[in-house]
């Protein structure tokens, strides 16, 4: 027969067991769970990486809907390019870290000439007012340096032009040398716009560093007057311009490769 006290130690053997039982489930649920946490968190910071790598998460800003939407961006459309394919040759290098002396007259009316795969821009250029700038391109399209070089950039949204310039096509290249800022109180650039056809000095964001790089607006642009303009391009060039713009640029997103293929078979300055 049973005691009192074995029934006791009996109850209090089955009520600790019992708890030794929940205490083993509740840890087996918790290496459950976070096991289950950890894989979520790798797979949200695998997935983070690869947006940041990709170059979808940006700065401050990034204007770009934070949205959970997982959709895919549609692909840009394919354009037919509307340009000649272009002349045999190659790419000549120029570095200098000197600007190039003063050779032009100043008081003379030049005209720079690009020959390019989609038609000819004449561009008469702007001496007296910017004759640092004229000087460089005059000295640089003599070496041949802009000759088989791809324009390569085209924006489509906030402002509206097409950059050339850059012997190496990415946007980094330079002749080695800078020159100072001129122009900038043209009369043309009314409320911080420069008009459709003006040709200017693309730069580094900061006063005198211009180069090689320039670019051509197709329709009025605001932007601060911190750009040399050095020339307009004449109405033939505008239309040239025009077919350039119609193609678009490559990503879609307003900012981009030209879907025309702009090279510029030679550029020449001419004195008139």
């Amino acid at each position: 027969m049973v005691t009192q006290e074995q029934r006791k130690r009996q109850l209090a053997r089955e009520k600790f067991l019992r708890q030794q039982q929940r205490r083993t489930a509740a840890r087996r649920k918790a290496r459950v769970r976070n096991s289950v946490i950890a894989s979520v968190l790798g797979v949200i910071l695998v997935g983070s990486v690869a947006l940041y790598t990709s170059g979808v998460i940006k700065g401050d800003d990034d204007k770009t809907n934070a949205s959970a939407d997982t959709t895919p961006a549609a692909s840009p459309t394919p354009v037919e390019d509307p340009c000649e394919k272009a002349a045999p040759g190659k790419v000549k290098e120029v570095s200098s870290k000197k600007e190039p002396a003063m050779t032009i007259d100043k008081s003379a009316d030049y005209t720079l000439k690009l020959a390019t795969t989609c038609g000819d821009i004449d561009i008469p250029l702007k001496t007296a007012a910017a004759p640092h700038t004229v000087n460089s391109f005059n000295y640089l399209a003599g070496k041949g340096y802009f000759d088989h070089t791809k324009c390569h950039r085209l924006t489509t949204n906030g402002i509206y032009v097409l950059q050339c310039g850059d012997p190496t096509g990415t946007g980094s290249g330079g002749p080695g040398y800078t020159i100072p800022d001129e122009n900038l109180k043209d009369k043309s650039l009314k409320d911080n716009v420069y008009p459709a056809g003006t040709v200017a000095m693309a730069n580094t964001s900061q006063p005198n560093t211009g180069g090689s790089q320039f670019f051509l607006v197709y329709q009025d642009s605001q932007l601060p007057p911190n750009y040399t303009p050095f020339g307009t391009v004449s109405a033939e060039g505008m239309k040239v311009l025009q077919k350039i713009a119609a193609a678009g640029e490559n990503t879609g997103a307003g900012d981009g490769a030209p879907n025309a293929t702009v090279v510029i078979d030679k550029a020449t300055v001419s004195k008139s």
